[in-house]
């Protein structure tokens, strides 16, 4: 009985000479971070819009933190590759995401099996910025307005065909949320990219359109599309006299495409809220803003309570349109 009250009390000394220690060394770490290079995991090819978003703000960051910030690109996998290593890394601040929505939100919401959970294993830390979606049609389709697009589609239900990039691609929800507000069915056609999709709408070979507004201004300006409403929750830079399907009477249409960054899931509190604050202000920097205007994206600066609030808003709402439209993906 002594040999184990003497055990207990020289444990409980220790753990109260070594835990302030302990904190200390805890908060002397994160107070040195960062002290060496951080790695930004891009689960994109290199030259793609969420590359050319890494690159951009990642040099940004690195000034501030003084410390580089090396872009490595992990495609593969509908951005799982990427973002599983991210989740998967040592939750040290050294290892940090920069992915679209796909990787947050709509993997989770339509693949029954991932080996990773966004909301669990991934911190929040900042979206920074928005893809706007646009409907297009050809100039010289019959449809001037939403309102005749869907008159159209429900006297001819699955009669109009609209492009998508494959089963669960951004194009392919949008195109089902649309059709579910407005009451009307339509046919899904695969395309392999951009390039196909927009030309196949210039052509006539598909009747509508979905893509990003970077994508298609040039030839909405260019008088070979017609843009009947953004699909995102506000107006595009780009093509600010655009309404958006919200302002059309049809909210429930909305289909936002976003870019966010986060680390794995532990990061240190003090290391996430710094980096939080220094993507805020990298965000308002004037130049910054017309480089991600220029190519179609507008700029945000969400912090990481908004962003978790967000993703789990979305993946409800994603699994929920899986479901009444029957999306399924392996």
């Amino acid at each position: 009985m002594m040999n184990k009250r003497h055990f207990l009390q020289t444990l409980a000394l220790a753990a109260t000479v070594l835990g302030p220690a302990i904190t200390q060394a805890q908060v002397q770490t994160q107070e040195a971070w960062p002290a060496k290079p951080i790695r930004l995991v891009v689960p994109f090819p290199p030259g793609g819009g969420t590359d050319l978003v890494a690159r951009a703000l990642g040099q940004k960051l690195g000034e501030r933190l003084k410390q580089p910030v090396v872009i490595d690109n992990r495609p593969g996998a509908s951005t799982i590759i990427g973002t599983d290593a991210v989740a998967k890394a040592p939750p040290d601040g050294y290892t940090l995401l920069l992915s679209g929505s796909t990787s947050f939100t709509v993997n989770p919401a339509l693949r029954a099996k991932l080996p990773y959970e966004p909301v669990r294993d991934l911190a929040p830390i900042a979206i920074v910025a928005r893809t706007p979606l646009v409907l297009v049609v050809a100039q010289n389709a019959p449809w001037k307005t939403v309102d005749q697009l869907v008159a159209a589609a429900r006297a001819k239900p699955q009669g109009i065909r609209y492009a998508t990039f494959g089963t669960g691609s951004g194009p392919h929800l949008a195109g089902e949320l649309f059709a579910l507000a407005a009451g009307i069915k339509l046919q899904d056609i695969p395309y392999k990219g951009s390039a196909q999709s927009t030309l196949a709408a210039i052509s006539g070979e598909i009747d509508i359109d979905i893509d990003t507004v970077a994508t298609v201004a040039p030839h909405i300006k260019a008088g070979k599309l017609r843009a009947l409403g953004i699909v995102g929750a506000s107006r595009s830079s780009l093509l600010p006299d655009v309404k958006t399907l919200a302002e059309q009477k049809l909210p429930d249409a909305t289909f936002d495409a976003w870019y966010g960054f986060a680390a794995p899931a532990k990061t240190p509190a003090p290391v996430v809220e710094r980096l939080s604050r220094e993507l805020t202000a990298v965000m308002a920097d004037p130049a910054l803003q017309e480089q991600l205007k220029a190519q179609g994206m507008e700029p945000v600066a969400i912090g990481a309570t908004a962003f978790r609030t967000q993703m789990e808003s979305e993946i409800a709402r994603y699994r929920a349109l899986a479901h009444r439209a029957g999306i399924a993906m392996e």
